[in-house]
């Protein structure tokens, strides 16, 4: 639930919580000269490939509009702003471009942010502006777990929230050492408030703290730098991370379906000069050759691992598609309705069920029954994965070689070379990200994943042809109106066959789909019974046996993505974000529990 904001008559946000003002009556003057200025900014960034802010206490965003401002105007600008803050009870987006309309130069920015800031529940979640190259990480929740959960290296901190006497908990020495924990020697804080307990608490953290010049009204205010007089004790899983921070140069990323595609482009983006390898003579040759799928979250009865991680790609697939593919031909954001099947788990938390009394139109418009549940995922659609593969590949700094079959990998003195089946080298890389699907597992002697074939149906989508409104799934899915060089089409499915390498089309398989579309979507099925014979096409997949992907180091030098399984449109992006953020020690994505599960290394052989 959003948090309740009260305007005063000077037009102040106010928070009856707690008994304070949002900001002071300098606004954006303090934003600019407590905070950037205080840490000394914009001039500390210059030059740099990526700055990381660290904030206590988001509010309305005020201090993030102003460092993505004064980024925006510096022409000697890092390539990539990191802003991350905590903030337990997050405004709506109503209240956040209101409260900016105070300060017309951010109101373009603002409304832009308001556009991603929904759905944020507790947890971590990663917002993407500048066709990502500023990222707003935003930890919802109270400050010190929260902190705990972040994995980001701060080049300056802004230690900001309601005054001490009102919000003691966000100043209290505890959460001074959870920031503490993310800072690198040299690390500058800022903040408007001189309270002892504050400064005492500081300087017992290993900050230098220094007494200055307030932003008026108020007479001073605080400038620190963390200079501890004794080594830190790293905590298991902090930064910095187990494995060096790696300088840009030449890598190679060994398969071309989507994970090697997002991976590529991610550090294609970052400086790399990449080169993909695939057995195929193109790319997509495997299982990202799907006509269309789908990606949207998936929710459970617990928030478990698993569903924080859909919702996390969801989102992050949602700003890729609209960035690099167009809407309607390429892929559409049409939101995707859940159907919650009688007998289904209720789903812990969720606000966003639906029901014939309260979204009415919504259930008639997908052609289910008056008596149904259903889920609404807002940030869901479909998508071509193919044209999504292609266009993150069409980058200057990514180079495609196909019929490329790597029987091994070996690790030399330079970093990595890969053989073929006579056992002559191919290639020499310094860096690898092995990206091959089910045929990861030989080459890195990796245990237990497992083959899935799946086969979809398709047909034409006549005029007459009752179907949905928008993308249904729950048992089984359904894609109406993706267009084709034919007309539009629909896709449904799929099958889920554990260790079936096998491509050709089945009959029985089918069938399969035809009964799940049958519970799924009755009218609609019964329709395509009746017409011609569907079409179809299969493809494998590869899965880990606890279901979540593989994504992170594998050995010094060779880092994997592989077994995204079913969701790899929801997950592969993320996933890929994830690789580069620890690759380069920038903040990561998702939280430190949920990085820790990805890891690929849980896999490896027992010594």
């Amino acid at each position: 639930m959003d948090e309740p904001i009260e305007w005063l008559a000077d037009g102040a946000p106010y928070n009856p919580r707690f008994g304070d003002r949002y900001r002071s009556e300098a606004g954006l003057a303090q934003a600019f000269g407590v905070f950037l200025h205080g840490c000394g900014l914009p001039q500390a960034w210059a030059g740099q490939p990526h700055w990381t802010i660290l904030e206590t206490g988001f509010g309305l965003g005020l201090n993030f509009l102003a460092a993505w401002s004064a980024w925006r105007a510096d022409p000697e600008r890092p390539a990539r702003l990191h802003f991350v803050s905590v903030e337990a009870y997050p405004a709506s987006a109503e209240d956040l471009r209101r409260s900016a309309a105070a300060f017309p130069e951010l109101q373009p920015l603002a409304d832009a942010l308001a556009t991603q800031y929904a759905g944020l529940r507790p947890g971590v979640h990663r917002l993407r502006l500048e066709q990502g190259r500023v990222l707003l990480t935003l930890a919802i929740g109270e400050a010190q777990p929260m902190l705990r959960e972040l994995r980001c290296r701060a080049d300056a901190v802004f230690l900001d929230g309601f005054s001490p006497a009102r919000n003691p908990d966000i100043w209290s020495l505890d959460t001074l050492k959870a920031v503490a924990r993310c800072c690198r020697h040299g690390t500058r804080l800022a903040t408007w408030s001189i309270a002892r307990a504050v400064r005492d608490g500081l300087a017992q953290c290993g900050f230098a703290v220094q007494r200055v010049a307030g932003v008026p009204p108020k007479r001073d205010r605080l400038e620190a730098t963390y200079a501890p007089a004794w080594t830190p004790r790293l905590r298991p899983q902090a930064w910095p991370d187990d494995v060096p921070v790696a300088r840009p140069g030449h890598c190679t990323v060994l398969g071309a379906g989507l994970a090697g595609a997002c991976v590529a482009r991610e550090l294609a983006e970052r400086g790399w000069q990449v080169l993909v390898l695939d057995a195929g003579e193109a790319p997509a040759a495997g299982a990202s050759g799907l006509p269309a799928g789908l990606f949207s979250p998936h929710d459970a009865a617990s928030d478990t691992l698993p569903t924080q991680l859909s919702r996390a790609g969801a989102r992050c697939t949602a700003h890729l598609l609209q960035t690099v593919l167009r809407a309607g031909e390429d892929y559409a954001l049409t939101g995707v309705l859940e159907r919650r099947l009688r007998g289904a788990r209720p789903l812990a938390g969720a606000d966003d069920l639906i029901s014939a009394a309260a979204d009415p139109d919504r259930l008639q418009a997908a052609g289910l029954p008056p008596d149904s549940a259903a889920q609404w995922h807002a940030l869901a659609g479909w998508v071509r994965p193919g044209r999504l593969v292609q266009t993150l590949l069409a980058h200057p700094a990514i180079r495609f070689r196909g019929g490329c079959r790597t029987s091994r990998v070996q690790a030399t003195p330079q970093g990595w070379s890969l053989h073929d089946a006579q056992g002559q080298v191919q290639h020499r890389t310094p860096l690898l990200v092995v990206t091959a699907g089910i045929g990861s597992a030989p080459l890195l002697a990796m245990q237990g994943l497992q083959n899935v074939r799946g086969q979809i149906s398709l047909g034409p989508c006549p005029p007459a042809l009752p179907v949905p409104a928008m993308p249904v799934n729950g048992h089984g899915h359904f894609i109406p109106g993706v267009p084709s060089a034919q007309g539009p089409i629909w896709l449904s499915g799929s099958s889920f066959v554990r260790g079936d390498t096998a491509t050709e089309l089945r009959d029985d398989e089918q069938r399969y789909n035809l009964a799940r579309l049958q519970v799924l979507l009755p009218a609609t099925a019964q329709a395509i019974a009746e017409g011609p014979a569907p079409a179809a096409w299969a493809g494998v997949r590869c899965a880990s046996p606890d279901r979540l992907p593989l994504a992170g180091p594998w050995a010094d030098g060779l880092w994997v993505l592989t077994a995204l399984g079913a969701r790899g449109l929801t997950l592969a992006p993320l996933a890929a974000e994830l690789i580069a953020a620890r690759l380069h020690g920038e903040p990561l994505p998702v939280p430190a529990r949920l990085a820790a599960a990805l890891d690929p290394r849980r896999l490896r052989p027992a010594p």
